[in-house]
């Protein structure tokens, strides 16, 4: 027997994933200092407020979320280098 209710049985049927924590903390940041700072403002302090908003105890999975994106994008970068000759 499952402990989903029947609303989380239907999204699992219509394979809706809903965000995690972090991913609606980044979207509530990225939003007020676009309010704030229509201008421009600089990633890092997206993701900074992002992770100071998350209670501490999402604060571990957040923080591996961000270290994975990183390394993602660092892969991302070296091969786009090693394609256009090897410059990093």
């Amino acid at each position: 027997m499952s402990d989903l209710t029947a609303f989380e049985l239907l999204l699992r049927a219509s394979d809706v994933r809903l965000p995690s924590a972090w991913q609606v903390a980044w979207d509530e940041a990225e939003e007020l200092l676009a309010a704030m700072h229509p201008e421009g403002y600089d990633v890092l302090e997206v993701g900074r407020l992002a992770y100071e908003s998350l209670h501490d105890d999402l604060k571990p999975a957040a923080r591996d979320a961000l270290f994975y994106g990183w390394w993602e994008a660092e892969q991302d970068r070296k091969a786009r280098a090693q394609q256009a000759g090897g410059a990093l």
